[in-house]
Parts: C-alpha cells; sequence; structure tokens
C-alpha cells in the first residue's frame, strides 16, 4: 500500500486494519508519534491527516491511503523550527515531554483552522492529555505561535 507521509511516498506491507500508529513505528521506525493508550482518549499518537488532527492508534493505516499523513518528523521539513516548537520552548512547556509529540500537531491543526484562538478554542481542540499539567503552558505556547497576547 501507498502511502503519503509528510509529502514523500512510502510503500508498505500491511494489514490495511493496522492501527497507523504501529505502521509508522514499527514498519517505518517514525518513532516521534507515541503510545499512549491504544483508546484515543490521551492524543499522544495524534497526527494529521489532511490538515486534520487524528488519534493514529485507532485509525487503520487502510483508511489512509492516498490521503495526505503529516508527524511530528514533518511539521518543520524545512530542519528549522516550527512557530509552535519554538513557542513551547520559549514557554517551557514541556516537561516530561512524552504527550508534546501529539500536543504539537493537535495545536497545528488548531492554528491552520484558527490562526488566532480564544481560549475556548483552545480547550475545545486540545483534549490531549498531560500528565505533568501543562496545559496553562500549552495555551500560551499556542497563543504566542498565533501572535495572541495571552
Amino acid at each position: 500500500m501507498e502511502l503519503n507521509i509528510n509529502g514523500a511516498r512510502r510503500d508498505v506491507q500491511a494489514d490495511p486494519a493496522m492501527p497507523l500508529l504501529w505502521v509508522l513505528r514499527d514498519l517505518l521506525a517514525m518513532t516521534g508519534t507515541k503510545y499512549g493508550c491504544g483508546v484515543a482518549a490521551c492524543g499522544a499518537c495524534t497526527v494529521r491527516i489532511d490538515g486534520q488532527a487524528v488519534r493514529s492508534c485507532v485509525t487503520t493505516v487502510g483508511s489512509v491511503a492516498g490521503r495526505k499523513i503529516q508527524t511530528i518528523e514533518g511539521l518543520a521539513p524545512a530542519g528549522k523550527a516550527h512557530p509552535l516548537e519554538a513557542a513551547w520552548i520559549a514557554e517551557q512547556v514541556p516537561q516530561c515531554g512524552y504527550c508534546q509529540s501529539g500536543m504539537l500537531m493537535a495545536a497545528a491543526a488548531l492554528l491552520e483552522k484558527k490562526p488566532k484562538p480564544s481560549d475556548a478554542d483552545i480547550d475545545e481542540a486540545i483534549t490531549n492529555i498531560c500528565r505533568c499539567g501543562t496545559y496553562q503552558r500549552v495555551r500560551a505556547a499556542i497563543k504566542r505561535a498565533a501572535g495572541v497576547k495571552a
């Protein structure tokens, strides 16, 4: 099956029912996308499919063949920090960091839809779980990347 991942064509031999998360991690060695809960509750596995934030642990690879898949590895393809990544660093968002790739992908999807999000927009879009509780820093970083005063 042919996948479009981060703008590159990738051929994979996988059962179409296999979760995209395991194709990325196990078959393609793209380990930036994390396994958290396996039931789409935590968001650690969030990637973007055609610009939409999607939980890859419950998304079958067969359902995304031919669609644009973006992982954390492709957030800043030029090797330069994405504005969200720079804001994450400036606001000192990560503590343990495990959930951060999923948070960044959800935030990127949000900013594509709503370039100047309100607190309510952020709360609605960022449903990812952070066990370290850095939600206020996440909000501040999203606003910084959007150029919105916190």
